[in-house]
């Protein structure tokens, strides 16, 4: 069933847009005719419109990998840095929280540690909407933030790394072998705004999935047993997506020309000093305007890093202001 309705949105969606461009065409036609300038503006502004619907979803139309239509779990992790890389870390963790709720996704926090002065040491986001994955898997890896640090008394510019891992909130009819023995599950005590249950119980639970070293948390229930499942199904959807990474790697074998995003591999910059620009490293796609990026306009991001992921092909885009 959700096959069928995402095949009949698509068709809506092209009968919609050629709808649309026929008529706003005629009529733009028309007012030139007639001389009426206000209306050609007009005109011209719809279509305009009407590119970037298409634009986007020309990109919706490559979004057909196994784990696309899938919710998905954001890792986020200050890199070395202190209280500049935590601050970081938390920006990156509003902006994804504001791309979310403009693609009329849910957000839930699942995990976070505060940082010793401010922002986050580290924190997972699940967003939660039909291809919240497929739009966001290619913001794995490293962003670099420079800017003049507000920490800074000498208001030096300082440099910022923060790693993002992004995998898929896998369906529990997916199967994946998770044996007993191969785990470390650690207790502890949850931290963070919450009331009387904060620092009273240890309801974090912490897991370890020791032949991979993949560690994942959870920490927003007040009952042991949910985090721990809530953990367990992270850790089941880690390595799923591991999984989906190294099929995709063996078939870009065959493609020399396709970048691999994997961790640790720094995908973009953020410039906020001396000059203002957000820039991707992958895709070649520019932005003058960091400050709107920062408030969730990532789709322009996003769309050339899939179109290259999946063709191969460097994106045609060049500037998003």
């Amino acid at each position: 069933m959700r096959e069928r309705r995402r095949l009949e949105e698509s068709i809506a969606a092209y009968r919609h847009i050629e709808r649309e461009l026929k008529e706003t065409t005629e009529l733009t036609e028309m007012a030139e005719a007639e001389g009426d300038d206000a209306m050609v503006n007009d005109g011209v502004a719809a279509l305009a419109k009407l590119a970037a619907k298409a634009e986007r979803d020309k990109a919706a139309a490559l979004l057909s990998g196994e784990a696309d239509p899938s919710s998905t779990f954001i890792e986020i992790n200050a890199g070395a840095g202190g209280t500049e890389s935590n601050d970081w870390a938390e920006m990156l963790q509003r902006m994804y929280m504001r791309w979310a709720e403009r693609c009329g996704f849910k957000v839930e926090i699942i995990d976070s540690h505060a940082g010793e002065q401010a922002g986050i040491k580290s924190c997972t986001l699940l967003i939660k909407g039909d291809y919240a994955y497929g739009w966001a898997k290619t913001e794995s890896g490293v962003h670099r933030l420079v800017r003049i640090s507000p920490f800074d008394s000498n208001a030096k510019r300082h440099t910022s790394f923060t790693s993002v891992w992004v995998y898929p909130d896998v369906d529990d009819d997916i199967n994946i072998e998770v044996l007993e023995k191969d785990l470390k599950i650690d207790t502890y005590r949850a931290s963070g705004a919450g009331g009387q249950h904060i620092n009273t119980t240890d309801s974090a639970v912490r897991i370890t999935h020791m032949p991979t070293g993949i560690i994942v948390a959870c920490q927003n229930q007040r009952s042991q047993h949910k985090n721990k499942a809530t953990a367990m199904k992270m850790l089941k959807a880690r390595m799923f997506e591991a999984e989906l990474q190294k099929r995709e790697a063996e078939a870009a074998i065959s493609n020399a020309s396709k970048t691999d995003i994997g961790w640790g591999h720094q995908i973009r910059s953020y410039v906020l000093q001396p000059y203002q620009m957000v820039k991707d490293l992958r895709t070649g796609v520019v932005s003058n305007q960091p400050n709107v990026v920062l408030d969730g306009a990532l789709d322009p991001f996003m769309a050339a890093a899939l179109a290259q992921r999946v063709t191969g092909d460097k994106a045609d885009v060049s500037d998003i202001d």
